[in-house]
């Protein structure tokens, strides 16, 4: 019979080794800053709709 490992879920598929890390290394982006970042994009295909008529 196989051991559990770590008593983890088999069901997770690795998610909460994911979520549990925390890398110093790794780039960190702000939400605030990937939603202003979607509504600049929006805005200007927007307005770059309206002048191309």
């Amino acid at each position: 019979m196989a051991k559990k490992a770590g008593g983890r879920l088999i069901s997770s598929a690795g998610l909460v080794n994911y979520y549990d890390s925390e890398d110093r290394r790794a780039v960190h982006i702000s939400p605030y800053a990937v939603l202003a970042t979607a509504v600049v994009c929006g805005v200007a295909i927007f307005v770059l709709n309206m002048v191309s008529f």
